[in-house]
């Protein structure tokens, strides 16, 4: 049985820089995650914590809190128009954002524990789709164009690769 290849923190550079690159040219979110998918490990969560952790420094960026918080409803069709989610994929990007929302509150979600019932291995997908629908949203709500919210994020220190 081969070994499953561990990320890096050069997986972890090259995960933030896809991402964050992509959005502020205005790619294509499914050509991101075909950009991304060599850098997924069969079976693990990387590079999903990678874009949770982006996803919680849009939210801190645009001030979303407890007193202006920023609204789920209607997240994923204003912010992600390209995207159709049905039934349980609308489960799995919630959990995502929320998962986010977790991490800037200061919270570790157990993404092992959640993401075992998934029975699929794609948590690293919705976290790309919730990274960029909380990106997108908060430029909205800064009022800048979503270019300058990934070249103020991108400004941010990275987080280790897991």
């Amino acid at each position: 049985m081969p070994a499953t290849k561990r990320p890096t923190p050069e997986d972890t550079v090259t995960a933030r820089r896809v991402l964050l690159d992509g959005l502020s040219g205005d790619a294509d979110i499914f050509g991101l995650v075909t950009e991304v998918a060599p850098l997924h490990p069969r079976d693990n969560t990387f590079p999903g914590e990678v874009f949770l952790q982006i996803a919680a420094d849009a939210l801190d960026w645009c001030g979303a809190s407890r007193a202006d918080p920023l609204p789920l409803q209607g997240l994923h069709e204003r912010f992600l128009p390209d995207c159709a989610f049905r039934g349980r994929q609308n489960t799995m990007l919630q959990y995502a954002v929320l998962a986010a929302a977790a991490l800037r509150g200061g919270t570790e979600p157990d993404l092992l524990d959640e993401v075992t019932w998934w029975q699929t291995d794609d948590f690293w997908r919705y976290s790309l789709f919730a990274a960029a629908a909380c990106i997108r949203a908060a430029a909205s709500r800064a009022g800048v164009p979503v270019r300058q919210a990934c070249l103020d994020l991108a400004q941010r220190p990275g987080h280790p690769a897991p």
